[in-house]
């Protein structure tokens, strides 16, 4: 039973690694034109310096928000959580889940593998070792040391991601928001993150509506990726505005969209800028 059950859970692990290295993380349209006028889409990212709006040098069209620059790739990805070197491809909007999908299994393989290890030098040692010798020890030693530290790993990066996918980031955001926390703290604001929409609906923006696909590698839930919900949807349609006019709410940052939850109704004298360094 066992055998069957690791050999299940490892044939999951080799499809989804096979899934993540072939799955197109999301490219940026090279026609990808911001809207500002859009009153569907109000929050626009803008760099620090000069307020522009973002836009790659290299790749000579806009970035929509939470997308960047890989210098691996040479492409901008929408909503990019990191270069992997060991799926040889960039971790972003398209192929997020099946990434994550293969660490949960990747980390369940080893740590199954590590119990059955242990499981078997319990039950009957004496036996084990009439019958194997110093042969079979040393698989087992050297089993050992090969699962040990790879379930620890895999399982503090599969806690990594489940803390991502709570709170909506991805490994730059939180980087970039370590910086917004400090400038917030500094002008006196309280610091949340734009695109924290409550635990469950991150979940289900990430994982999928139904939870019976979340452990599975599909992706059919995810959009476009050139715009994602925020806190500020959710203030703004509680508050029930409806009439707001382009002036009111044209453009936005990361950080200074943080700051909306904790203000009643944010109006141009709401807004205090304090932007973040732009990345390429």
């Amino acid at each position: 039973m066992n055998a069957v059950v690791f050999t299940a859970v490892a044939l999951l692990c080799v499809v989804n690694y096979a899934f993540a290295i072939l799955t197109d993380p999301g490219w940026v349209p090279s026609s990808f034109m911001p809207d500002i006028e859009d009153s569907d889409n109000p929050v626009h990212e803008i760099k620090r310096k000069g307020g522009d709006l973002r836009y790659c040098q290299k790749c000579s069209h806009f970035k929509p928000a939470r997308a960047h620059h890989c210098r691996v790739c040479k492409r901008c990805v929408l909503r990019m959580d990191h270069h992997c070197i060991w799926i040889s491809n960039c971790v972003g909007h398209a192929n997020y889940k099946v990434f994550f999908v293969f660490v949960l299994y990747a980390a369940i393989a080893c740590i199954y593998s590590l119990v059955l290890l242990v499981g078997s030098l319990t039950v009957d040692p004496q036996k084990d070792e009439l019958q194997s010798g110093d042969s079979f020890r040393t698989i087992y030693v050297i089993s050992g040391l090969l699962l040990v530290p790879l379930s620890v790993a895999l399982g503090v990066l599969l806690a990594w991601h489940v803390y991502l996918i709570l709170q909506n980031k991805t490994t730059i955001e939180y980087h970039e928001g370590v910086r917004a926390m400090w400038l917030a703290e500094k002008g006196g604001h309280v610091y949340k993150h734009p695109y924290d929409v409550g635990v469950y609906e991150n979940l289900t923006m990430v994982l999928g509506p139904s939870i019976f696909c979340w452990v599975c590698p599909t992706s059919g839930h995810i959009g476009s990726g050139l715009r994602f919900r925020t806190a500020y949807d959710s203030i703004t349609s509680a508050s029930g505005v409806q009439d707001r006019t382009v002036q009111d709410w044209t453009i936005v940052d990361i950080e200074m969209l943080s700051f909306i939850p904790h203000l009643s109704l944010p109006t141009p004298s709401n807004y205090r800028h304090s932007t973040i360094e732009p990345r390429v």
